[in-house]
């Protein structure tokens, strides 16, 4: 087991499976990403990013966060709770999600 430094950003990998209404998909996500950055307290502290892979179905989400607070912040929030379980029905069992610690990164996004 790893041991956590608390100077490391923390992250979370989320993959999964979709194939379904894309419309729907990017709904939800456009939705979500819109509601971090109206958040006072989440916006430039909790950033998140979605790609879908060349297959088209393939799908990735990285979340950034800056302290425990901010995340638990980010999690009590409706716009959390709406679409964390979104994201479960469109993974079904495809889903993965890994927490990890930020050690590096370049410069920008």
């Amino acid at each position: 087991m790893v041991k956590q430094r608390s100077d490391l950003m923390r992250g979370i990998t989320i993959t999964y499976r979709y194939d379904g209404d894309e419309a729907e998909w990017q709904e939800a996500v456009s939705s979500f990403i819109a509601a971090i950055d109206n958040d006072p307290a989440a916006a430039g502290k909790f950033t998140y990013q979605v790609a879908v892979a060349d297959d088209g179905i393939s799908r990735f989400h990285w979340g950034r966060w800056d302290s425990a607070e901010t995340l638990a912040h980010v999690q009590s929030q409706p716009y959390f709770q709406t679409f964390a379980p979104k994201v479960k029905a469109f993974a079904g069992d495809t889903l993965s999600a890994v927490g990890h610690d930020i050690t590096q990164k370049s410069r920008g996004w």
